[in-house]
């Protein structure tokens, strides 16, 4: 976990526009507000898997976006790709 902090306010310090770095804190701010034990996990290898779940499931295919216009990144992604003719 102090690994993922030290890594999202590296990059957040490493973007001066701060649109990234943005995105990075609020990233940040969901997972440790919705998704992270409040007493933290008993082992690393606990919290990366939890996390991992954390981010590559709910965050990207099921919690709803406001900048997506409600719907998750992965599947504004795919939509965007038909409509682009990408997909």
């Amino acid at each position: 976990m102090r690994d993922l902090n030290y890594q999202l306010k590296t990059l957040c310090r490493n973007n001066r526009d701060g649109s990234y770095a943005t995105q990075a804190q609020r990233l940040f701010r969901s997972l440790k507000t919705e998704w992270v034990p409040s007493l933290g996990y008993a082992t690393v290898n606990e919290a990366q898997r939890d996390i991992s779940h954390y981010l590559m499931n709910q965050y990207n295919w099921q919690r709803p976006h406001q900048f997506n216009k409600g719907l998750p990144p992965a599947i504004a992604e795919e939509k965007l790709k038909i409509v682009s003719g990408i997909g």
